[in-house]
């Protein structure tokens, strides 16, 4: 894990920006928040259709994520009144959202030129290696919780081994892929905002989060398509090869670890498994049904 820029060490409440490639960045906002004592933090701006994973769209909700529709369904009212509830439980925040709506892959150039179609449109910059951004759950986020945050994290994530002997980007690792170390290095750079920088009024944090997009974008052209090769695969600036220190990854390992073969080892065990995924999943889908 390669870090550039300005992570603080102490733990924020945020709103985390990214570009969205692949869901290993689900993850990266997990790297970060662990280096400022923080993983129990993170919440998630989701896709509205996540909530029927199989016990995951349970815990995301319960655990302060929100689930959003897009365009004309998105309901302001509702992600308001959630982050509230948020705040009035002094539940520490670090709030992830991927404006882009969807994930950036090469291998549907279609969904790249309708976001660049769109931004020409729009009368904003064309972007290669990130989509046209989107502002209605930052702007409803940062504007709901401006009282109650400390920062904002923009965050650009740009994964090593994925271009190709053409020098053509390819399609970010999947979870197996990175965690089976096809994806050797990934690359986090961090730019920590104060919210007095940031515009209030929608129409201006949508040129402010476009312009954000626009420093993106350039520091991915900089990474995959620098014409010096010595400066490709990294960010401009210095950099932190971040390694974390067994004490915070051990006790967690060892303790599901533990929890699951315990289970799997006996017969009421292996059953109580099944009936956990099989059961907690209906009554998953139920409960967020009824309360988002």
């Amino acid at each position: 894990v390669i870090i550039y820029g300005d992570l603080p060490k102490n733990k924020e409440n945020v709103v985390y920006l990214s570009n969205h490639q692949c869901t290993v960045d689900w993850i990266i906002a997990d790297m970060l928040a662990i280096r400022q004592n923080a993983l129990g933090h993170v919440r998630y701006v989701l896709k509205d259709g996540l909530k029927w994973l199989p016990l995951y769209g349970w815990y995301f909700s319960q655990h302060g994520g929100v689930y959003v529709k897009r365009s004309a369904n998105f309901n302001e009212k509702e992600m308001r009144a959630k982050l509230r509830a948020q705040m009035k439980a002094e539940t520490p925040m670090y709030l992830v959202i991927f404006p882009e709506g969807t994930r950036y892959n090469p291998e549907i150039p279609k969904v790249i030129a309708d976001s660049q179609s769109f931004a020409e449109k729009e009368g904003l910059a064309i972007l290669k290696h990130v989509l046209t951004p989107r502002v209605k759950a930052t702007h409803v986020a940062i504007d709901t919780m401006k009282d109650y945050l400390d920062a904002v994290y923009d965050v650009t994530v740009a994964y090593e081994g994925t271009v190709d002997h053409k020098g053509q980007r390819k399609l970010a690792p999947s979870m197996t892929e990175f965690l089976c170390k096809e994806c050797p290095r990934v690359h986090i750079f961090i730019d920590r905002i104060e919210l007095k920088d940031i515009p209030e009024e929608q129409m201006y944090m949508r040129r402010w989060l476009h312009e954000r997009f626009e420093i993106k974008d350039k520091l991915l052209i900089e990474f995959y398509d620098a014409k010096d090769s010595k400066r490709r695969n990294k960010f401009p600036g210095k950099s932190v090869h971040s390694k974390l220190s067994l004490k915070k990854t051990l006790p967690s390992l060892l303790f599901l670890g533990g929890l699951t073969a315990s289970m799997l080892l006996t017969e009421s065990g292996r059953k109580l498994y099944v009936k956990t995924w099989i059961y907690g999943t209906l009554i998953g889908c139920l409960w967020v049904s009824i309360k988002p």
